[in-house]
């Protein structure tokens, strides 16, 4: 794998993990369930982000499975945080 490639990648699932771990700690101050799922959001997209190339490169699938997954997992996230701010 490209290194710049996985240091663009850790650098966005650590991002989105310290943006999870405020949002949470927001929760827990304020106990308003939407940080919560925004929390769980962030977690969501910052798995999503380096699931790819794990499944890709571990699992020996197509690429196109791999991104498939990773875009589930990341539309997972989405809508949490979409039902956060509906909420």
């Amino acid at each position: 794998m490209e290194p710049s490639f996985l240091i663009a990648k850790l650098i966005t699932f650590i991002l989105s993990l310290v943006v999870a771990y405020i949002a949470y700690h927001g929760y827990r101050r304020s106990d308003q369930k939407p940080m919560l799922y925004v929390s769980g959001g962030f977690v969501f997209i910052g798995v999503g982000a380096i699931c790819e190339g794990i499944i890709y490169h571990i699992f020996d699938t197509t690429i196109a499975s791999a991104a498939l997954i990773q875009a589930i997992v990341v539309s997972s996230g989405m809508t949490l945080i979409l039902m956060s701010l509906r909420k």
